[in-house]
Parts: C-alpha cells; structure tokens; sequence
C-alpha cells in the first residue's frame, strides 16, 4: 500500500513538475487583444481607468465625447469671425483653410479632455484605403477650454500675427499635424505609416487612446496563459507582460517615460519594459528648453525632470503618487508629500517648515518644490524636478525659484504704466523670459525679488540652511564664457551622482555638458569624452554624448575612439557612434572591411531618422550622411524626398544644388550642362524661402548671412553686400561675415 501511494505522489510530483517546465519558447512575441480581453478579470482596474485622462486621450467626434460649444457659437481671431455649429450629427467649424478663404470642415476626432479640447479635421482620405486607417489628420487652433466653458484660440508661443495657410505653424501646417505631434502618445500600438514617395499617411492603432496595452504590453501571451489549465504562470514570461511591480522603479518609470518624455524616436518597436534608451533619445538641457539649473521652460512632459530629482535617485516611482488606472492623486493637498514625508510628527507640515500661514498657497508643498508653469495658454503643468527652491541660485544665475513665482508679483508697481498693464496678468515664466529677452525693468524687478527671498531664506535657517553646489552654476558660467568655464564642465561631466557634501548630478546635467561642449567646439572634451565612452558603467545617455564630442575631433581621433562603439549593446550609444563617425569625416579613414561594417550601422540610423520621414530634417540628415559616405545617387533622392514632404522649408534644395554643382565639376559628361541648368533652378526656388526666413527672424545673424549668400549664388551682387552687412551689424565678432563681405567688395571692385 505504502508503494503504491509513494507511486502516486511521485506520478503527482512528476506531473506538477512537467506542469511547471512546459513553458513557451523564449522568442514567442506577443501580440495586441483590446481591453475587452482585459475587463473580465480585471474589472476594479477597468472601472478605475474609464474616464480617465488616458481614456479620453483621443476620441471619435460624438455627442458623448464632444465638450465643445457647437451651437452656433463664434469666436474672433485675427480679423476673422470662426463658426462652430452643427450639420445633423456632423460637428462642423467655419474657419481660415489651407486657400486662406473661409471654409466649412468637419471635426472628425476629439483630443483630450482637461483642462482644454482640441478637434481634428481628416485631409487626404482615398478611395483606396481601408477604414482602420487614419489620413493626415490637422489639429484645429480652435479650442474648448473645459474649465472655463469658452472657445479661445491656441497661439504658437511668441507668435501674435495671423498666420498664413502656407506657415508650418497654421492649423494646416506641419507643426499642427497629429501624425507628426500627437498621436504616438494619445493611442496605442500606433504606426504612422506614411510614405515619402507619395506623401500620404496610412496610420493605424490597436485602440482609439491610452489603453490598458499601451501601459502592460501587448496582452495575447498573458490572455493564453491565464485561460490555461496550468498551476503556474510561464516561466520564460511569467505574467506575460512588463513586470512594472518589483523592487526596481525602472521599469514602470522606463513604461511611462516614452509618452512623458520630449525625444526623438529610434524605432518604433518599443514596449513597456524594455529599455528607453534602446528606442528614444531624450532630449537633454538645451537652453530653450530648460533653465540651466534643469528646471521646465517649454514643455519637456515630466520625466526629463523627474529623473533630475532626487526622489528619482532614491527609487521612487510614478505610482508612488498616482494611481496608475485613474491617474489621479493618491490622496488630496499636502497628503500626497506628508504619506512619505512624515518623519518626526509634523516635521514637514508646518509654519515652522514652510513659513506660511496653513490653508494658503504657500503652504502647500507642491507649490515650493513643484511650481508650475502654464503652456497651451491653460494647462499647468508642474516641474518633476521635485527640488528646494534656491533664491541664492536665481540672485547668482538668473534661473527662477519658487519663492520669487508667488512673490514677484510684489514688484508689479515698480515697473512703468504700461508695463504694469502687460504683466498684471502675466505669470512668473513670462516675467522670466521678458527678463532673459533683455527687458532690464523686469530683471531688476526679478532680481530685487529673488534678492528679499534670499534674504529671508537666511533669516528662516541661519546655518542650518543648505546650498550645495550645483550642476546649473557650471553651465551657466559656460553660456556666459567665464573664465576657467570649460574646466567646470568637465568636472560636471565626470561627477559622482551626489558627493558627500549633498550635490546631486543628474545623468542628464552630465550628459548635457558633453553636448553643450561638443556644440561650442570645446576641444578640451575630448579626452574626457573618450573616457566616458569607454566605460560600460556609464549610463547610455552619458555615452552617447560623449560619442557626439567627436563631431569636433580629428577624423582619424574620432575613428580610433568610435570604431571600437560599432557594437554597443545600447542602439542609443551605438548608432550615435556611427553618425558621428560618417560626419566627422572618420569615415574616410577607415578600410573597406571597416566601412562595410559601418554601413550595416547606418542603417539602423537610417530607420531611426526616416521615424520622422514626414519631416523635411530627417530626410536631409539622412542625405548629409549619404554624402558623407560617397553615395550621391541616395542623397540626392533623401534631398528630392526633402522637398516633397515640405515643399515650404529652408535648405534641401541650396544642399541639392551645392551636391549636384560638385559632381558637375567633376565628371566631364556631356549632362554637366544640364546639371547645371538645374542648380541654378533650384537656387532661385530657395530665395523666397530664405527671403522668408530673414524677414521672419530679423535679429538673427546667421539666418541673414545665409540669406546674403544665397543672393551671391544668384547673381544678385550688391542685394548681397547689403545682406551680409546687416549680418555683420548682428554679429561683428563672427570673422567669417566680415571675411565674406571683403571678399565680395573685392569682386564688385573688379
């Protein structure tokens, strides 16, 4: 009997164990089900997400989804009256259209919901597309505010004149297209899909907005498992999905980071839990982005922030404040800080703390250590940098504090009449960029309010108070051109995350620093660079950076420290080390078995720009590289494809032109006639376009001398002395605008 039951448990044991090793192949690829696969096991998740922000990203246009006044309602703009009203079920907008005339257009889709709406008009439908894809679609300027219940109109930032039909910044222009803005973060699993050859967008989604997928990871693998009789999950898979839950914030934070993240896109392959940077490069601290110090200027969408803080380096996640299905915090007011933040009771929480009377905005910890800045005309949006507002820093740097935003507003009186008027209803990240525009009244005003926070900072904390050193004092000295300011960088660039006196630095400070060097052409990070590079335990978007340093290296430096890259684990580090390699002229240096390796990198580059195909930009680098590279025939068609997809921008065709004007010269065939033939048609196809520029953007030197050359090319002598002399008058210092006018008074001399 005892045999026979040992038997049977050991058939049990045997069973159960093949249960567990049966598992699927380690290479099976998921694919997207829908949230309908969701809902039945997961209805409290389900009920939670419906209704959210992520659920309403993007709708068809219905009576339930439109929030908008479409009763005949009018809005003025620009010396023009638009209409929004109703054609039977259809939600219609009477408004300026790609002709510049009046004209009737439909909304097709709804985008987001609070705290504004915006509507989207379907262009380029053809017969011959199926109906789960999307044509281009054009966002309307012409929005809801949702919380105010009023139509406005959504200018560009700094743009106050009407906008013409052939502006990239009119609705119908490229800047105002969901393709190319929108639509990778509003729905899930989405392909744009379009086509440079014919210009056409074939766009598709698994779902409509932010779903459950877009989140977990495509579901098919997790659906089977649960509906098997097994007693385990897989083990090559587990769950099936992104395991966004362990002890490792990363994932989750690496889940969120691509929508909330302003980047480039390296392929449009990513899933949650994979790496971030094996997909997106995020963009670093450029001045016009971010104040030097890393806190938000334009919109930067949280994470480039967040990763700064120091809630980030102690492994805090997303979810630690939100709830990840109604995406609302997890408690209200002071809650959300004080449910971590308690330490000794009422440490944190009070007068003693903040200095505030309790109940008023200065009370609240989110508005000292997450100010906010307003974009899209109505949407606050808070910096994640999550920092101790430092007026000491803003007296020395110019950089903003929290404690200036509320008070600045105290200094309104000291300014001029009219300029009181301006700025009584302008918020702090105005009175900032007035002040960095050049408007001393304003900066004076700024500087006497940081100067009394400052003060009263000391007054509060006396030697308690902490100032560590920070990554911003070093790239602001360098963007001003201090003595000794390349030394701090790359001190910067070398530095621990937090040394023992307090002083956190960001992987993005770092990194920062090696690009802003590498763009101002200092030569001394080169060494430091090729350190970094070499060193497997930098993070990527370090050595990433490090490998654009060499864009200003010696083409044979540049291949002895890049070639040994060609392989990198991380696409981010790898296919940099290639375009910098082909554009530094290391390339050339290289044997043959070497340049075919390099050849099988650019393509990788190749997929990563053409993710932004519909973009004159993408195409053109991609014809750079090609020249780069000997492969004329390909970077004449990346320059043609440049002008197809934006007839309207600047340079493919002054690029073409100088390319096919080379080969010319070159060969001695009898098409050399006819190829120059066509650079000089191509020349007089750009000068209205650069003439557009250099009325668009008067103050800007480069962009005048460049319009100054152009006249040259054409003939257009002395249009050209006077172009190039304004350049000059921008800019004195710049050798090569006065190089260039002596030149050409020489020639006009003959």
């Amino acid at each position: 009997m005892a045999l026979v039951a040992g038997a049977a448990i050991l058939l049990l044991a045997g069973g159960v164990f093949a249960d567990y090793w049966s598992a699927r192949p380690p290479e099976t690829v998921a694919t997207y089900v829908g949230r309908a696969a969701c809902i039945d096991c997961h209805q409290e998740e389900s009920l939670a997400f419906t209704g959210s922000d992520h659920d309403k990203a993007m709708d068809l246009a219905t009576d339930e989804t439109v929030l908008g006044d479409f009763d005949d309602a009018t809005l003025d703009h620009d010396g023009m009256t638009s209409r929004m009203f109703r054609d039977g079920k259809r939600f219609m907008v009477r408004t300026d259209g790609p002709s510049g005339e009046m004209e009737d257009f439909e909304v097709k889709y709804v985008f987001g919901v609070e705290p504004l709406q915006q509507y989207m008009v379907e262009f380029d439908r053809t017969d011959d597309m199926s109906p789960n894809e999307v044509p281009r679609l054009q966002v309307l300027r012409i929005s809801w505010d949702t919380i105010n219940k009023r139509w406005f109109y959504l200018r560009p930032p700094d743009v106050d004149d009407k906008l013409l039909p052939d502006d990239p910044l009119h609705w119908t222009g490229i800047a105002q297209r969901w393709q190319t803005m929108c639509a990778d973060c509003h729905s899930t699993n989405l392909k744009s899909n379009f086509d440079p050859v014919t210009t056409k967008y074939h766009t598709t989604f698994s779902e409509i907005d932010v779903s459950c997928e877009a989140c977990h990871g495509p579901g098919s693998l997790h659906v089977e498992l649960a509906n098997a009789k097994s007693l385990f999950w897989d083990r090559n898979h587990g769950y099936g999905l992104a395991r966004l839950k362990g002890p490792d914030a990363e994932p989750q934070l690496q889940s969120c980071a691509p929508c909330h993240s302003r980047r480039s896109l390296l392929d449009d392959q990513f899933k949650p839990g994979d790496m971030y940077t094996d997909h997106y490069n995020l963009e670093l601290l450029r001045a016009d982005t971010y104040h030097a110090d890393g806190q938000i200027k334009d919109e930067v969408y949280v994470y480039g922030s967040f990763i700064q803080s120091r809630m980030h380096h102690k492994g805090i996640r997303c979810t630690d404040c939100h709830d990840p299905h109604t995406l609302k915090l997890k408690s209200t007011g002071n809650e959300t800080c004080t449910s971590c933040h308690q330490h000794a009771a009422g440490k944190y929480d009070v007068p003693s703390h903040h200095h505030h009377a309790v109940g008023t905005p200065g009370a609240m910890c989110v508005n000292c250590h997450m100010p906010h800045t307003t974009y899209m005309d109505v949407d606050k949006r808070r910096d994640h940098s999550i920092r101790v507002p430092r007026p000491d820093l803003s007296v020395e740097l110019g950089t903003p504090n929290a404690c200036s935003q509320c008070h600045v507003a105290d200094q309104l009186k000291s300014l001029d009449t009219k300029r009181q008027t301006e700025f009584a209803t302008k918020e702090y990240a105005d009175w900032i960029l007035a002040a960095q525009a050049g408007d001393e009244s304003v900066a004076d005003a700024i500087l006497r309010t940081d100067t009394w926070c400052d003060e009263a900072c000391d007054r509060w904390y006396g030697d308690s108070r902490k100032q560590p050193d920070h990554f911003g004092q070093a790239i602001t000295a360098f963007r001003r051109g201090e003595p000794d300011s390349v030394a701090g960088m790359l001190r910067l660039a070398m530095m621990p995350t937090e040394t023992p006196q307090g002083q956190l630095t960001p992987d993005m400070a770092r990194a920062s620093a090696l690009a802003e060097m590498a763009s101002s052409g200092a030569a001394e990070a080169i060494p430091t660079a090729k350190k970094l590079l070499d060193d497997p335990d930098q993070p990527p978007m370090v050595r990433a950076a490090a490998a654009g340093v060499f864009l200003i290296a010696s083409p044979e430096a540049a291949r002895r420290a890049l070639q040994p890259h060609l392989q990198d684990p991380s696409r981010l580090v790898r296919t940099e080390v290639v375009r910098v390699l082909v554009a530094s002229g290391g390339y050339q240096t290289l044997t043959g078995a070497e340049q075919l390796r390099v050849d099988q990198g650019l393509e990788e580059v190749r997929e990563g720009m053409m993710m932004a195909g519909d973009r004159a930009g993408a195409h053109m680098a991609w014809a750079m590289l090609c020249e780069a590279t000997g492969r004329y025939d390909e970077a004449i068609k990346a320059y043609e494809a440049a002008i197809r997809v934006e007839p309207n921008t600047t340079g493919p065709r002054s690029n073409l032109a100088t390319l096919i004007e080379n080969l010319a010269q070159q060969s001695q065939s009898p098409n050399s006639v006819s190829m120059l033939q066509r650079v000089g048609e191509l020349r007089a196809a750009e000068l209205p376009f650069l003439k557009r520029d250099a009325n668009l953007a008067p103050d800007n030197a480069a962009v005048q001398y460049r319009f100054g050359l152009s006249l040259y090319l054409a003939g257009q002598f002395d249009e050209a002395l006077d172009q190039i002399e304004l350049a000059i008058e921008l800019a004195p210092d710049v050798a090569e605008f006065r190089q260039a006018r002596d030149l050409l008074k020489a020639k006009l001399a003959e």
